[in-house]
């Protein structure tokens, strides 16, 4: 936007920077703020003719629209480029070039020419944003040298023949199909290997237990075993001992005898046998 006329006040927006030529010539730049163009003339002087261009130096969008490109496969695809920029030498894009704008568009669109000549259409597939880094690189640096600073280049939509876009279909439905397989074969083998570790341990434990079981019963039998051996033992050693002391003291012997016989006498079944010739007594219950 030029501004002129004498006398008239105009005022530059921070979104905004102005150009301020004197008889066409440009002698600054305007920050944000109130300016006055002067008259033309004072005092019968001729005065130099002031005019003011404005730069709008907000970040902008500029769409590259259905760029039919061919691949380094010969595969022609259509693309759409979304760049997103601002202006930050107002002097540089209004002086270094006619129209920045148009001067962006080219240099973008060659930079995606060159850059999905050299890809197939695999790689184009599995990275798009490799298209995006080479614009970005490509063009930064021209950019820069008429003022214009670039944010972002991305690809916005890319467009594929019919029947070829009907065979990628196939292709991703396969692919897609294949990966879920793929995971439904890896689920199931990790279930089997889980089951099986299970199975493994419950059988682990089950024989640990069994044989923890079996040394406690082998352990008990072998104290049951020991008792009774200490038993029999102890038995036999107050046997012995009653038979010396009977033995030494023949009285009690008979005590013994007689005792027995009393408690025979209790028992009306009970039948006695008298050894007449050895002078024994034998009973029988």
């Amino acid at each position: 936007m030029m501004i002129t006329g004498a006398g008239r006040e105009f005022i530059i927006k921070d979104t905004h920077r102005g150009l301020y030529y004197e008889d066409g010539k440009l002698t600054k730049v305007l920050e944000a703020g109130r300016y006055k163009i002067p008259p033309h003339k004072h005092w019968f002087k001729e005065l130099p003719t002031v005019e003011c261009m404005l730069v709008d130096i907000r970040e902008r969008e500029l769409t590259i629209k259905g760029q039919e490109i061919l691949t380094a496969d010969k595969v022609a695809i259509r693309v759409s480029i979304l760049v997103q920029f601002r202006v930050t030498d107002p002097k540089a894009a209004i002086h270094t070039v006619d129209v920045f704008e148009d001067r962006l568009y080219s240099d973008v669109q060659l930079a995606a020419r060159r850059s999905l000549a050299s890809m197939n259409l695999e790689e184009i597939l599995t990275n798009r944003n490799r298209l995006s880094e080479d614009i970005l690189s490509d063009v930064t640096e021209s950019a820069n040298g008429y003022g214009v600073a670039i944010r972002r280049a991305d690809v916005k939509d890319l467009i594929f023949p019919g029947n070829l876009q009907e065979i990628m279909n196939r292709v991703l439905a396969a692919e897609r199909q294949s990966q879920a397989q793929l995971v439904e074969a890896r689920t199931r083998a990790e279930v089997e290997r889980i089951e099986s570790e299970s199975r493994a341990e419950i059988t682990r434990r089950d024989a640990s237990a069994n044989a923890e079981a079996l040394r406690l019963r082998e352990q008990a039998e072998a104290e049951s075993l020991r008792a009774k051996v200490d038993a029999e033992t102890q038995a036999y050693e107050q046997r012995a001992k009653a038979a010396e002391v009977l033995e030494g003291h023949p009285a009690l012997l008979r005590l013994a005898e007689l005792e027995t016989l009393r408690d025979l006498a209790k028992n009306a079944n009970a039948r006695l046998y008298l050894d007449l010739e050895r002078g024994r007594v034998s009973r029988d219950e």
